[in-house]
């Protein structure tokens, strides 16, 4: 019985029948009729023209029964593997009546109408694609050529709707056959496309990379397809390149080693990866990598070991920072209006490991703990364009100091450029630094210790009202006066600065702003209504970092390698301030003895009445003994604190202290910064208002069809949320087909465009 049991199932077929695979077979009769067997019986059947038993036969054999896979049932039966595919999705959808094959034909009367027919016409006159009246009218494509008369079987039809007189064949009469031909060719109808098709088999090329002999990366390919996930990323592309982050890339590290994923490929897709909301490495793990594949033009996108692995080989070659030097001249050079003006602060990124790194404030937690510093610059529109690690507890004004030389590079012989930084950077010797480096300088003006700014009089202000570039009309009550500010300590130890002094009074508080600026009339003159506005605008950086924090994981920890910290680096020393603590206990301790020795002086002097008192000098001096005393440990505890020096070496405080990982960290600054700039230059082209981004951020994770043609890949998104958001996208495209970009490492021109919205 067990024997029996064991035994391998019959694999023989009747006579006839076509092999699907070991034991499995189909029968096809000669009316059309079917038969599938699978091991000897007789499992599924369907009568000539019952079109829909035959999809549920193959759906329940490759889905349900899973004796055959998609591709072989599809090769038995002479059809593609999607069509199967989709069959089996409309039968989990809508169940059998979803296999029942549609009548073929208009599904409905026309929406073409006399009317509707002058606009689309009148909307080509103006040079309108035929993707962007679809979208303008709430037609199909189709409709719009047979209302232009592009097809030849609905001209007739369309001149007697639409009034005309035929002339020549074409409504309107006189029109040019030759022309016509052209743009039928170009704009004809596309076929039913595969849905979600196999990519190109790249089995040979993975086998060369794994040998070294394939080169930097495998080229792009293209399947046309319909439905696939994320294509509307593609969409990011033309703004990409705006950036500059793939051409400094290839200035700066040339090429990756020989593999299967290039520099460019690598690129792109952590840039998809970023804007799809999984910006970190580990964010592969849950976007299927074929889906991102078919984005590369690959059979599949690298996983995360990949992905750490070239980030890795990047860092390895240690010009993080001159890649963003790279971006950031290149940023300089195609925004240069937006160059006017350059806000620059600290970030602190907050570290949670188990590594000792060194402790520092933390602002938006209120209290210190482990962190790195880095320095952001920003443009005038608050977009970012570079940033730099910045040394360990160092102040805001010591990084824009250390910072000069390179923006110097950036900006080339630009004079007109202005710093703006708040009072974090106040230092009047930063100021003067600033100056001779050729930038202007605009930031809030701060008290020195125990002093208070001199308060403006109340008849210097006048009522100012201005209006941004975000044409948002704003008054303020200010006063434009001079001032004079000397450094008192530095290099520049005793220079007078003489600068613009711009004050707002708000609710009775007077807000000091000082400038190099000069005054409107001037050249390069600042009204003081726009000093303010100008310096209020910092907060399109903070605004940066909170966006940058919640969508494109600003503070994470993108590599776990560590490296010792320069155990020559001075840093605060520890006894210097326990020797200082200590001056101050015993100068309390003083203050205390003395004071004790004024009551018992006081109460020898006002004896009780009718009693007579006398001081000797052994009592005096027995009075002075707790205070000599405590003088003395006064002068030993400010000994003490004035050998101990104010900072010593690392190395001799805590030599296992540790640095987290710059090379990579800067590496993902770059393609996170391209990923936000790219993001917001979408939005700023759709021009919706407040509601741009949230536009731009669905249109980037939408489905769409991808369709490789002669020399173009054309992107056709479906349609989304609301028809509002459609039509904005539509006009998008416009923008972006206008371009003229390439996909990465092709030579395929992008053209977009996004389906009309169901009626």
């Amino acid at each position: 019985m067990a024997a029996s049991l064991m035994q391998a199932p019959l694999p023989w077929l009747p006579e006839g029948a076509a092999e699907v695979t070991r034991g499995v077979g189909i029968v096809a009769g000669e009316d059309g009729s079917g038969q599938v067997w699978v091991h000897g019986m007789m499992t599924f059947c369907w009568d000539a023209g019952d079109e829909a038993s035959r999809r549920l036969a193959m759906v329940q054999l490759t889905v349900h029964l899973r004796a055959a896979s998609m591709r072989q049932a599809a090769d038995a039966l002479g059809i593609e593997s999607s069509t199967i595919s989709r069959w089996a999705a409309s039968y989990a959808r809508e169940g059998v009546a979803g296999l029942v094959p549609e009548a073929r034909g208009p599904k409905g009367p026309s929406k073409l109408t006399a009317k509707l027919v002058s606009r689309i016409r009148g909307l080509r006159a103006e040079g309108k694609s035929l993707e962007a009246i679809s979208g303008l009218c709430g037609v199909s494509v189709f409709s719009v050529r047979c209302a232009l008369g592009l097809v030849p079987e609905r001209r007739q039809a369309i001149a007697k709707l639409a009034g005309d007189v035929p002339g020549d064949g074409q409504p309107g009469g006189g029109g040019d056959d030759e022309e016509e031909e052209e743009e039928e060719e170009e704009e004809e109808e596309e076929e039913e496309l595969p849905v979600l098709p196999d990519p190109v088999p790249r089995d040979g090329e993975r086998a060369l990379a794994r040998f070294g002999l394939l080169g930097e990366g495998a080229a792009p390919v293209f399947v046309p397809g319909a439905r696939y996930p994320l294509a509307g990323l593609l969409l990011a592309l033309p703004a990409l390149a705006g950036t500059g982050l793939l051409a400094c890339a290839g200035q700066v590290y040339g090429r990756l080693k020989n593999g299967f994923y290039g520099l460019e490929t690598m690129l792109v897709l952590l840039v998809f990866l970023a804007l799809a909301r999984e910006p970190r490495a580990e964010g592969a793990t849950r976007v299927p990598p074929a889906a991102l594949g078919r984005l590369l033009g690959l059979d599949r996108a690298p996983e995360v070991k990949t992905i750490r692995r070239k980030l890795g080989e990047l860092a390895a070659a240690g010009r993080a920072a001159e890649l963003q030097l790279a971006i950031a001249r290149h940023h300089a050079g195609t925004r240069p209006d937006e160059l006017g003006f350059l806000y620059i602060d600290g970030h602190t990124r907050a570290y949670f490991g188990t590594r000792d790194v060194q402790k520092m404030h933390i602002a938006r937690m209120k209290h210190p703990g482990p962190a790195t510093e880095e320095t952001w610059v920003t443009d005038a529109s608050g977009d970012p364009m570079l940033v730099v690690m910045a040394e360990p507890s160092s102040s805001l004004a010591a990084q824009v100091k250390d910072l000069l030389p390179d923006l110097r590079a950036v900006c080339g012989d630009r004079r007109d450029v202005t710093l703006c930084f708040d009072r974090g950077g106040w230092s009047p010797d930063l100021f003067a630094a600033v100056i001779d480096a050729g930038f202007g300088l605009l930031t809030y003006r701060k008290a020195q210790a125990g002093k208070e700014i001199p308060a403006i009089d109340g008849e210097k202000f006048t009522p100012v009202t201005f209006a941004g570039n975000d044409g948002r009309a704003r008054t303020d009550d200010l006063a434009d006066t001079d001032v004079t500010i000397t450094v008192t300590t530095g290099e520049h130890k005793g220079r007078v600065l003489e600068l613009r002094q711009v004050t707002r009074r708000d609710k009775g508080r007077q807000v000091h702003i000082l400038t190099t600026r000069p005054r409107a009339g001037q050249p390069d003159g600042l009204p003081a209504a726009a000093v303010t506005w100008r310096m209020g605008n910092r907060w399109r950086e903070e605004n940066y970092f909170r966006y940058a924090r919640a969508h494109f994981a600003l503070d994470a920890l993108d590599s776990y390698a560590v490296t010792p910290d320069d155990g020559q680096r001075l840093v605060p020393n520890p006894a210097k301030k326990t020797a200082s603590a200590q001056v101050k206990t015993a100068r309390t301790a003083l203050a205390g003895a003395e004071a004790a020795r004024q009551r018992k002086l006081d109460q020898l002097r006002s004896p009780a009445p009718g009693t007579t008192a006398i001081i000797t000098n052994q009592d005096l001096a027995e009075l002075d003994k707790p205070v000599q005393a405590a003088r003395r440990k006064l002068d030993t505890a400010r000994a003490a604190a004035k050998a101990a020096p104010a900072k010593i070496p690392l190395a001799a405080h805590n030599p296992d202290m540790m640095q987290l990982d710059t090379e990579t960290k800067l590496i993902t600054h770059a393609i996170r910064m391209a990923a936000f700039n790219s993001e917001i230059t979408l939005a700023r082209a759709l021009g919706a208002g407040d509601g741009a981004c949230a536009i731009i951020r669905e249109a980037l994770t939408a489905s769409g069809d991808i369709i490789p043609g002669d020399g173009t890949l054309r992107v056709r998104l479906d349609p989304l949320s609301a028809p509002r958001r459609t039509r904005a996208i539509a006009a998008l495209c416009d923008k972006l087909n206008a371009a003229g970009t390439c996909y990465p490492g092709t030579s395929l021109i992008l053209r977009y465009e996004i389906k009309p919205d169901a009626a």
